[in-house]
């Protein structure tokens, strides 16, 4: 009988498993590297002291002399950045509150087959998925409504995705019909319905479409580009591309510090960077436990 030869054995393991093994590691590893590296020079150059960021000419990997919240306290002592802040957090709260209201009442009649133009309207949603309105049409729309110069700009247009209200219309056609049904019978209006049973039990699909909208709002600033001419009511990320990646200077005016030194104007750029970041790190990790459930079930459900 002929036998095939031993293969070499490291530790219990043949020689090309443990190759592969070893390799997706270093892969892995250099993609993760590539990944975290900017990301901590971002936050070592928004805390390390001025004097190291002006010694180290703009950069600092890892800061030797300390930390130091000079630059945070500047953007936020009151000036442009601080304004922008609290705009940008007014347009994600009244926003997101505003499209989730939106979604889940439209999701909800799309759902219930039999109702007056619930078909058509379907159709219309559909529609808008393969087509867009241009920049132009769009802006006349929101001249004609008076919305120029508003943050109601920002809010309004986007405050309906037609593919959000596809997922929830799908989540609640997925609903046990028992349950409805034992409801209608037990005296329910179709409002009491909807605040009863579908709301309570679509948590799931609600949190990433509220994730969804949420994110959209705190990262948008081509709208506003478009619909605010004054800067007082520009959001966070507008002010990003201004000062950062546009590179114009924060003065001590524009950062309320009057007459104080203004810290090195990379400090004040990964800072101003950092708390763009923040606020949406901290908030997807209590919503990545919904996120697959949603999602998926929202989209293969009806």
């Amino acid at each position: 009988m002929k036998t095939n030869p031993p293969r070499t054995m490291v530790g219990g393991m043949p020689m090309p498993g443990l190759l592969e093994r070893v390799l997706k590691a270093v892969f892995l590893t250099v993609i993760c590297a590539v990944v975290v590296f900017p990301f901590i020079g971002v936050i070592s150059t928004s805390l390390a002291p001025p004097a190291e960021v002006t010694k180290a000419g703009g950069f600092v990997l890892f800061p030797t002399k300390g930390i130091d919240l000079t630059a945070y306290r500047s953007i936020l002592s009151g000036g442009t950045v601080t304004q922008a802040l609290l705009v940008s957090g007014f347009i994600t709260a009244v926003g997101t509150t505003i499209a989730v209201l939106l979604t889940c009442t439209l999701g909800w009649a799309l759902s219930r087959r039999g109702t007056v133009g619930n078909r058509a309207l379907l159709l219309i949603v559909l529609i808008s998925l393969l087509f867009n309105p241009g920049m132009i049409p769009s802006y006349l729309v929101v001249q004609q409504f008076g919305l120029l110069n508003s943050l109601w700009a920002v809010i309004v247009p986007v405050s309906v995705s037609a593919f959000n209200v596809i997922v929830v219309r799908s989540f609640f056609v997925g609903l046990p019909a028992e349950i409805i049904d034992a409801a209608r019978i037990d005296g329910a209006s179709e409002w009491k319905l909807f605040r009863h049973i579908g709301l309570p039990l679509s948590k799931a699909v609600i949190a990433v479409i509220g994730l969804f909208y949420g994110v959209g709002y705190w990262n948008s600033f081509f709208n506003a580009m478009l619909y605010l001419n004054d800067s007082s009511k520009w959001p966070l990320q507008l002010v990003l591309r201004t000062y950062v990646v546009n590179g114009v200077e924060l003065g001590g005016q524009d950062l309320g510090l009057g007459s104080e030194a203004v810290p090195p104007q990379t400090s004040i750029q990964m800072a101003i960077l950092m708390i763009s970041i923040v606020p949406v790190l901290c908030v997807y990790p209590f919503i990545q436990r919904h996120f697959a459930k949603g999602v998926l079930t929202g989209a293969v459900k009806g």
